[in-house]
């Protein structure tokens, strides 16, 4: 993985057009901030001409937040994702890793750990706490009030907030024969806070034909691992999951609704291509995709009228890492009545990036703060977007801005017009 990774920076140019695309240089106008300026610390680390314990390198690489919008803006092809990584990965393995960090990966490797944590998030999200521990915070004016957040506990307990379901049951949808069978990858965050999501996109690609077969044996897919510079940890759990769906479903293809878990999926050729297991992983990779994809390609089937004023935001991982695009957009616009509204900047970070809200809170605030100007200048009804961490941040913020909007993925906004 290693050597691939570096092997992506060698496009690199330093033309700069990656600098406007970048939300970290955005807020701070530092050029080590920037995809370019991290370049050359990243070249420099390979050619050891910067020690491991570096202050500038620990903190610009640190205050990434692995968006890889500089990818979908390089003239030359740059892949800077990967060799992110990689450079964290070399830097931890020198100097480890703080204790929260260690605890937290700690909990998402293990099932039963994972299991306590949402049950307690769930716990705290079913009270009112989180709102009224944010109401002092709320900004007076649109888009300021992430920014004026005092605290990171005040910005996790809104997330739980904005994280709530829908109250109330609904008839379910009618199926239709199936004429596919697909593995339904479920992940940790997304399974834990989210699985109001998974029933939504089980009811929605039976309505479109597409039967789903459960993987008792999953584990985390590796991507907060990962982007924490942890790579074994990640290629344990990587090695986990191949295994697990080669085992219950053999050959099928996986489907995921987390745009962070699906572009880490996606990679496991790379992660693991001198293990073992490399084959079996390329494999696996090629048989993932979004579950946005599964549907655009199917149709989908016709839905029920929504009439709701509905903005998109493309999770980073989604639509830069994996390329998906347009089938968000084509699933949202199967929905009747349903408008679309454009969002400034709508293909930009919000700033949550896995675990970055935690580790860099008040420069993820700052991303936030733009994210949320934006939607307040659109007043949707809806903002949806295909990722946890995009509905938890997004949804923190604007509850922190005292904005009335609903935060949904799109397959919920697809499976609501289905059973409406």
């Amino acid at each position: 993985m290693t050597a691939h990774a570096w092997a992506g920076l060698d496009a690199c140019v330093h033309c700069g057009f990656c600098l406007p695309a970048c939300p970290t240089y955005e807020v701070t106008a530092d050029e080590a901030d920037s995809p370019r300026g991290r370049i050359v610390l990243m070249r420099a680390l390979v050619k050891h001409e910067i020690p491991l314990d570096d202050a500038a390198l620990d903190l610009h690489l640190d205050r990434c937040l692995g968006c890889r919008a500089c990818e979908s803006v390089c003239p030359s092809g740059v892949v800077y994702g990967p060799a992110l990584e990689a450079a964290r990965a070399t830097i931890a393995g020198a100097r480890g890793q703080p204790p929260s960090l260690r605890a937290g990966l700690w909990i998402l490797a293990h099932p039963a750990r994972q299991r306590l944590l949402w049950r307690l998030a769930r716990t705290a999200r079913a009270t009112r706490l989180p709102e009224w521990l944010t109401r002092g915070a709320a900004g007076t004016a649109p888009g300021s009030g992430a920014a004026a957040a005092p605290a990171p506990s005040v910005l996790a307990l809104a997330m739980l907030a904005a994280t709530r379901p829908r109250n109330g049951r609904r008839p379910a949808p009618p199926r239709v024969p199936a004429s596919a069978e697909m593995a339904l990858f479920r992940g940790c965050v997304m399974d834990g806070l989210f699985g109001h999501v998974h029933d939504a996109t089980i009811r929605t690609l039976g309505v479109n034909g597409v039967a789903v077969r459960e993987v008792a044996a999953q584990a985390c897919c590796g991507a907060l691992a990962a982007h924490a510079g942890e790579a074994e940890a990640a290629r344990a759990l990587a090695r986990a999951n191949v295994l697990a769906f080669d085992a219950a479903a053999p050959g099928l293809p996986v489907v995921t609704n987390s745009a962070g878990c699906g572009a880490m999926l996606k990679a496991y050729g790379e992660w693991l291509a001198d293990d073992p297991l490399a084959e079996r992983a390329g494999a696996f990779a090629a048989r993932v995709r979004d579950v946005s994809e599964v549907l655009a390609e199917r149709g989908p089937r016709p839905a029920g009228p929504l009439p709701l004023r509905v903005a998109y935001d493309a999770p980073c991982h989604l639509h830069h890492a994996q390329k998906v695009v347009t089938e968000p957009l084509a699933v949202l616009g199967a929905i009747p009545e349903l408008e679309l509204v454009p969002l400034d900047g709508s293909d930009r970070c919000c700033g949550s990036a896995g675990i970055y809200s935690l580790l860099q809170p008040h420069l993820s605030l700052e991303v936030l703060d733009r994210k949320i100007a934006a939607i307040a200048a659109a007043r949707p009804d809806v903002v949806a977007t295909g990722n946890p961490g995009c509905l938890m941040q997004i949804g923190a913020g604007a509850l922190l801005a005292g904005l009335d909007v609903e935060l949904r993925h799109p397959v919920e906004l697809l499976d609501r017009a289905y059973g409406g």
